[in-house]
């Protein structure tokens, strides 16, 4: 068997079997309490996602089940939970409804809602192979939490007809809204009076005993009074009849509906669903022995929604709060999953008349509930406490969210996400340094008030790698520096710390400054120029237009080195330049940058 350090390659794509086969007895109760108890939390949390989804509520609990095994087995985490989640089930809704209108009718919703498993499961498979794994970086933190926060609108609203008993109808969420407004008058009191008591004790015992598993508590409360008290005669809805029994594997019926049709709604689904495994994964990886693969995950992501599809589930991902509660409860391997799973499958088997008095306004609240947990007040001020345009950002991928659906939403973050990046890389940080009183080394002028630039050089500093899209911006901010400078300039010093990449826009640009600086009589150098910007430069003949002698290892070799041709030209230092390099600007000649010196700057790793 061929080793990777001391454990076999295959473990790289079954690590769930490589945990288990280094598992500690000591682990065991921690694991079965753990998946006891997210048992309890996850049975009415699915069998509600199932309602938002558009499906039978069982159906929640059939889609836990291949999800939690799989990702056991190839899952690189320990503690996430996967199986059905508030954003996946509600872009499944959006997206299933638009399909079923163009397929042949709400008979259809189960049938579609698997294809659409399925083809999200194809999507993340295909990211696998090709390693797309990077791509969880498009969306930035400020993008994911504003996402979420108009997920949980449309959470909440998605249920106000079933916690009123009202008839909500309308193609989009404003739409609903008014619809809801319209007629909230004519309100079902019981419903609304169920639904609103269920509602403030799920909040209550998250309050008090965050550690119960309140809502599964809270639900069969809701449930026992209902048939206590015999409540269904007032016009209150329960689940009603539910299958018995485990789900039979099938094919899912394509009928009329077009593959192609399915595509955005799947790649959508994909893309926010693994972005949410890998940010849970990673905020629950525990110590070094635990790496999240982001390849690894889609090829686990999207076997379990394969499995899914041919097992009458939805598009699954992962659930931030059943992880929490996993780990508050002393997970420490997937086997508290397979726990779960084995008391998920106990309840299919023998449970069945518990369900079918669930009540559907106490399901309706524990969404609500669900929604305004993914509201993070601390994280939104930490944004807008870091900087405002994130907090924008926040608040205007929320209302995409909202006025656009999830789908267009999804779109809008990812775009936003990308414009914002772009906005950074193009206009980045650019400063003229100097040296401040007491602080060693150069720094911004704009950073230390108190700074000041040596008589006749202008050192200057951008922060970013050169390139097509900001290489007019580089030439515009070299050239302000130049024209805002106090004293006339003779030296222009470039601090190309920062410029590890580049491409040939870039090099033309380069030259224009060099050549503008030129005809101004100022003498345009280079410091810190690192070996792979060095062999680019060198093919085009820039290198040596700017003279290798003007090309300076470090930036004190560069000071120093225009220092002592200040004096031999004037018979004075120039003013400015501290002690230290004034003492060392005595040794005639230059010390130039050379790729082939052993001191030169360190490639970049």
């Amino acid at each position: 068997m061929v080793m990777t350090s001391d454990r076999p390659v295959w473990e790289r794509y079954l690590p769930g079997i490589g945990v288990l086969r280094r598992y500690e007895r000591s682990w065991l109760r921690g694991d079965v309490v753990a998946g006891v108890t997210v048992a309890a939390y996850l049975v009415p949390q699915v069998m509600a996602y199932a309602v938002i989804a558009g499906l039978p509520a069982v159906v929640g609990l059939w889609a836990i089940l291949a999800p939690m095994l799989i990702y056991f087995v190839l899952g690189t985490s320990r503690k996430l939970s996967i199986g059905p989640e508030s954003t996946t089930a509600l872009m499944t809704a959006a997206g299933v409804g638009a399909l079923v209108g163009a397929a042949g009718g709400p008979e259809r919703y189960a049938e579609v809602a698997a294809v659409l498993a399925i083809a999200v499961g194809i999507v993340c498979v295909v990211g696998f192979v090709a390693r797309l794994g990077f791509l969880t970086s498009l969306l930035s933190r400020p993008v994911l939490i504003g996402y979420l926060i108009g997920i949980a609108l449309l959470m909440i609203v998605s249920q106000l007809g079933k916690i009123t008993k009202l008839e909500v109808e309308g193609e989009s969420t404003g739409d609903e809204v008014v619809s809801f407004l319209g007629q909230v008058a004519q309100a079902h009191l019981p419903t609304v009076a169920l639904g609103l008591t269920v509602l403030v004790l799920l909040y209550l015992v998250n309050w008090l005993a965050p550690t119960l598993p309140g809502p599964l508590m809270v639900l069969l409360l809701g449930a026992a009074v209902v048939a206590i008290f015999g409540l269904e005669r007032y016009g209150l809805e329960v689940i009603g009849e539910v299958p018995r029994g485990l789900p039979e594997p099938r094919l899912p019926n394509l009928g009329d509906l077009e593959v192609w049709s399915l595509l955005p709604y799947a790649l959508g689904i994909a893309v926010v669903g693994f972005s949410d495994n890998i940010l849970t994964g990673r905020a629950f990886a525990s110590g070094r022995d635990e790496v999240i693969d982001s390849n690894q995950e889609l090829l686990a992501l999207g076997t379990a929604n394969l499995a899914n599809g041919f097992l009458q589930g939805f598009p699954v991902s992962s659930s931030g709060s059943r992880t929490v509660l996993g780990d508050a409860a002393g997970a420490r391997t997937q086997v508290h999953s397979l726990v779960a799973l084995l008391a998920v499958v106990m309840v299919l088997l023998f449970a069945g008349p518990v369900l079918e008095s669930f009540p559907d306004a106490a399901l309706g609240a524990l969404v609500i509930y669900a929604a305004t947990r993914l509201i993070d007040v601390g994280e939104i001020r930490r944004i807008g406490r870091f900087r405002r345009s994130e907090l924008m950002i926040t608040a205007a991928t929320a209302a995409a969210v909202v006025f656009f659906g999830v789908l267009g939403g999804i779109g809008f973050a990812v775009a936003l996400s990308i414009l914002d990046l772009l906005r950074r890389i193009t206009r980045p940080q650019a400063d003229v340094l100097g040296y401040a009183p007491g602080v060693p080394g150069m720094h911004s002028l704009d950073d230390y008030p108190e700074a000041a630039s040596v008589r006749g050089l202008v050192v200057f500093r951008y922060d970013s790698p050169l390139f097509f899209a900001n290489a007019d911006n580089f030439l515009e901010q070299a050239m302000s520096a130049v024209d805002d400078a106090d004293q006339p300039v003779v030296w222009f010093l470039l601090n190309a710390e920062a410029n590890t990449e580049i491409d040939l826009t870039a090099v033309d640009v380069l030259e224009e400054l060099r050549t503008r600086l030129e005809q101004r009589g100022i003498r345009f150098t280079m410091a810190r120029v690192k070996q792979d910007l060095y062999r680019s430069l060198e093919p085009t003949g820039f290198i040596e237009r700017v003279g290798a002698e003007n090309i300076f290892a470090t930036l004190p070799t560069g000071v120093r080195e225009y220092a002592r041709r200040y004096r031999a030209e004037h018979g004075e230092l120039p003013a400015g330049v501290p002690r230290d390099v004034v003492e060392s600007a005595s040794p005639p000649g230059p010390v130039p940058f050379s790729p082939d010196r052993p001191d030169r700057p360190q490639r970049n790793s």
